[in-house]
């Protein structure tokens, strides 16, 4: 089981603040470097505010050499197609290859207020997903000196060059993720390399696994050409009494996180925990890390959980 590094800066926290997590987490053996997209803090003040999930990235992209970088998730009704595909298939060149992509609807309604984005139903903001994830695809895998069209209900593309490209092949992994028990599946059957399970209890995740996996099926793709991954918030200690010290920097409860999230404890409690999440068949992890500021939060669970997943 691989686990990967997953901060939420809308939080609070400056560039340098994640740039350190990462430059951390690429140095303590982390599989990937992860960052929400949002706008604005779902509690506190948020200070010094939001920052731009790609402009950071590309950033970060530079200053590491190895670990992979993405979104959980990019906000499909934040950017225009064409323009989020340049961005990423940019990072995608800062970084050597290491980008992956995490596309979603978008639900914080109050963050569109906030800066002055529309919010549209569920059923358009879906609608729109899907047509973003067919424009963004296109455009990547246009053969060069070909150009792209589209004509949606939403976006239209005419005689797009269809640049940048990406440097991996195809394009960079596309990560979808959710509970939606018909359009989710079938998304993710067309277009991922990997479907995220977020911060959902086991039965909710069997369920949901067995959807996707059944539109992997009837897309007649290979059963393991799917990865599937699940997000939970960490907190780790060597012992109860420093488990307690980090649950109560980040405001929370030890017992209500132990409920439900298998990465809270001491290495070995927690390493037992994701037994039964690997034989549910979830081959990656994002360790929601929410104190970006405790670098010897990751360096503990680097050295006393990675090498037991392995």
């Amino acid at each position: 089981m691989q686990c990967r590094v997953f901060v939420e800066p809308q939080q609070g926290a400056t560039y340098a603040d994640q740039l350190a997590v990462a430059q951390t987490a690429e140095q303590a053996g982390f599989d990937a470097f992860f960052r929400s997209d949002h706008y604005r803090a779902m509690s506190g003040d948020g200070l010094p505010g939001p920052t731009d999930s790609w402009v950071t990235l590309g950033a970060i992209a530079r200053e590491t050499s190895t670990i992979r970088l993405g979104t959980l998730v990019t906000s499909a009704t934040f950017r225009h197609p064409g323009p989020l595909a340049i961005a990423v298939a940019q990072v995608d060149e800062m970084s050597g290859g290491r980008v992956e992509f995490g596309l979603g609807s978008g639900w914080f309604e109050s963050e569109h207020h906030a800066y002055g984005i529309p919010f549209p139903s569920v059923r358009e903001r879906f609608d729109r997903l899907s047509e973003q994830l067919a424009i963004i695809t296109g455009l990547w895998t246009t053969a060069p000196g070909e150009t792209f069209e589209h004509a949606g209900e939403y976006y239209t593309v005419t005689d797009s060059p269809a640049l940048p490209k990406p440097v991996q092949t195809p394009h960079p992994p596309i990560v979808i993720g959710g509970t939606g028990a018909k359009r989710t599946p079938a998304l993710a059957a067309r277009y991922a390399a990997e479907f995220n399970l977020p911060f959902v209890p086991m039965d909710v995740a069997e369920k949901q696994i067995h959807r996707v996996r059944d539109a992997v099926a009837a897309a007649e793709r290979p059963a393991d050409s799917m990865v599937y991954s699940a997000a939970f918030v960490l907190c780790a200690g060597r012992d109860d009494a420093e488990v307690a010290r980090r649950a109560g920097v980040i405001g929370r409860e030890v017992d209500e996180m132990r409920s439900n999230s298998p990465l809270v404890g001491t290495p070995a409690e927690i390493v037992d925990k994701l037994g039964p999440w690997a034989e549910l068949g979830v081959q990656r992890v994002y360790a929601q890390t929410l104190d970006m500021s405790d670098l010897a939060h990751l360096e503990l669970v680097a050295g006393e959980v990675l090498p037991q997943l392995r």
